[in-house]
């Protein structure tokens, strides 16, 4: 059963970092930190007091700035790279002690954060268009609220947490298809 909770776990803060990917690192450091959770080495960096300011300043200027038309688009495409590495980091943090290669762990944890994070690109500039960006600080809470819930599940009740990525994934998909043909031609 440790395995099975930690790879639901692993999936729930990797998708949670394919959201946003300062809400999970910073949780799971801060869990650490006041020995709530156990990372291992090396991942046990993650709950150091400067390595969590960094990410916590990170975290606002991504926070305010995506809630800002045309700086969202520039922040997702730092993004790709930024929430895909947090989601293999925090993959890897939590089945470190399990019988799973840390490659693999790696692995996962890029392709869970990078299709969520890849769902929330495609889904955004539809959202822009239909809304004439004005729908875009709205979209930004929710995926930040759902980072937030989506980390708190999977730390706590990772089952819920699998349920729960599974079920965004769905309702951006549907979203995402709804309003496609929405966007207005040039």
């Amino acid at each position: 059963m440790d395995l099975f909770s930690g790879i639901l776990s692993s999936l729930g803060l990797s998708g949670a970092a394919g959201l946003n990917a300062y809400i999970p690192l910073l949780m799971v450091g801060a869990l650490n930190h006041f020995g709530v959770m156990h990372l291992a080495e090396p991942y046990s960096l993650l709950s150091e007091p400067w390595v969590m300011l960094v990410v916590g300043l990170l975290g606002v200027l991504d926070f305010i700035g995506d809630k800002i038309p045309g700086v969202d688009h520039a922040l997702h495409v730092v993004g790709g790279l930024v929430n895909t590495a947090a989601g293999a980091i925090l993959f890897a943090s939590q089945t470190g002690v399990a019988e799973i290669p840390p490659a693999l762990s790696l692995v996962l944890g890029l392709v869970v954060a990078g299709g969520v994070h890849a769902t929330r690109t495609a889904v955004r500039p539809v959202a822009t268009a239909t809304t004439a960006g004005l729908g875009n600080p709205v979209l930004s809470a929710a995926e930040d609220v759902g980072s937030l819930t989506l980390s708190i599940l999977a730390i706590f009740i990772p089952i819920l947490a699998v349920v729960f990525l599974v079920l965004f994934v769905v309702a951006a998909y549907r979203l995402y298809v709804r309003f496609r043909g929405r966007r207005p031609t040039l």
